[in-house]
Parts: structure tokens; C-alpha cells; sequence
């Protein structure tokens, strides 16, 4: 198997991230397994797919193939801490932050840090694409509301 080409993965998953989840005008696909949400996309011979569990509380995974074998992934779980919260307005906030451009950030989530009025949303990432972990977080007037921590890399 090829070494992972980490700058062709990362030029696809900015493409594929903003016509997926991030984008709330984006379809779902039928679901891959019992209850999950699903998003799929290609472009040339890399294909992507995103499978999620919940809504307030969610976990899933992004899978990433390249001539239909797997050679990228990550792994994610999040939750939204406040009881007050409204789940709409936070996702809602989390699409917008995730849609941001970037950059020195490996592109699995949103840019280090993106503010709207009374919303701030954080991402903190250790390594690169080829192996990493991060949090993201997003704080309405300061306060904890939401939170995920993800993880991920090459597949081989």
C-alpha cells in the first residue's frame, strides 16, 4: 500500500467537510447501520463517509477511501453540557464554525477559534493527519455549552 499522501487528504477533506454535515443544505444518505445518520461524497477516486449516532449527545466516525480501500479515519464523541441550551442554535453555531476557511490546522474540524456575537467556538489539535487528537469546544457569553473530542489518522 501507497504511504498516505497527506496534502491529497487534506485538500479532499475541505471539500468533502464543507458538502457534508457542515453544510445544512447537504442530503443524507441512507443509513449505513440501525439509527445511524449518514453523509457521503466523492470526487475522482477518494470517497468519503461520515456515520453518526444521537443528537445531543452524539458519537460517529469519518472514513476516507482511496481506489475503495480505507486510508484515513477519525473517530468522534460530543455533547452539549448546558441544560438551557437550545440543540438548534448550538449545531446551528457548530456548522457555521466548521464551514470557517483556515489554515495550519489539519482540516478535520473548524479553525482554532471563530466568534459570533454572543458564541466562541475552540479547537485544540495535537499532531496531523496522518495521526492526531483534538477538542473542540463552544462557549455562548463565556459559559461551557458544548464540547467533543475527536481522534484519528492513516489507515494501512
Amino acid at each position: 500500500m501507497e504511504p498516505l499522501d497527506v496534502q491529497e487528504i487534506a485538500d479532499f477533506l475541505i471539500v468533502a467537510n464543507h458538502a457534508t454535515w457542515a453544510n445544512k443544505n447537504a442530503a443524507k444518505v441512507s443509513s449505513s447501520r440501525l439509527k445511524s445518520e449518514d453523509y457521503h461524497f466523492e470526487q475522482g477516486n477518494l470517497i468519503y463517509h461520515d456515520t453518526y449516532f444521537g443528537g445531543k449527545d452524539f458519537i460517529g466516525g469519518e472514513i476516507v477511501y482511496k481506489d475503495e480501500m480505507p486510508i484515513w479515519g477519525m473517530n468522534y464523541y460530543g455533547y452539549i453540557l448546558s441544560s438551557t441550551a437550545d440543540v438548534g442554535t448550538v449545531y446551528g453555531f457548530l456548522r457555521k464554525a466548521l464551514m470557517q476557511e483556515f489554515s495550519n490546522l489539519p482540516p478535520v474540524r473548524g479553525p482554532k477559534e471563530f466568534r459570533e456575537g454572543e458564541w466562541k467556538y475552540t479547537n485544540t489539535i495535537q499532531g496531523g493527519l496522518d495521526r492526531f487528537t483534538g477538542t473542540e469546544a463552544m462557549y455562548q457569553n463565556d459559559q461551557l455549552v458544548y464540547r467533543a473530542d475527536y481522534h484519528g489518522g492513516g489507515i494501512s
